[in-house]
């Protein structure tokens, strides 16, 4: 967030998550109250190219999170690596900064079970699609990040 909110504009918050249960209801309302209301709200699901193409051109954008939506994606049985692939290349043509949230799924042990599997090893995919068009990739550690590229 604090990434975002260095570049001139007012950020827009492109959220991936739903709220399907309590809990997650909770944690939406804490980050909405945390973040306060000087950003601009977009929630996508799934439609996360749309959204960034309809919000070129104003203020930053962040996406929380790659990860949320990719599991998204393979909810629906949508193709991922399509997606992705047009995600690359939508981020690869915007004019204002695109800062994306993902997560590191691939540091712990295999998973026991095929699902799991499957999406450690698609969100690591997506994350190196990613990354090979992101001008800027950090890692971030206990909130310290470390600069990859």
């Amino acid at each position: 967030e604090a990434r975002a909110r260095e570049f001139p504009g007012r950020p827009v918050y492109i959220a991936t998550a739903e709220a399907l249960d309590a809990e997650m209801r909770e944690r939406i309302a804490r980050h909405r109250a945390r973040r306060g209301s000087g950003w601009l709200e977009r929630e996508t699901p799934l439609e996360l190219v749309a959204a960034l193409t309809e919000t070129d051109g104003g203020g930053a954008r962040l996406v929380d999170c790659l990860t949320l939506w990719l599991s998204n994606l393979m909810h629906v049985e949508r193709d991922w690596e399509r997606e992705g692939s047009l995600l690359a290349e939508t981020l690869a043509r915007q004019k204002t900064p695109v800062v994306l949230v993902t997560n590191e799924v691939g540091l712990g042990i295999v998973p026991d079970n095929a699902l799991a599997r499957r999406f450690r090893d698609a969100a690591g995919l997506l994350n190196q699609m990613i990354a090979r068009v992101a001008d800027e990739v950090e890692f971030v550690v206990a909130g310290l990040p470390m600069r990859v590229k």
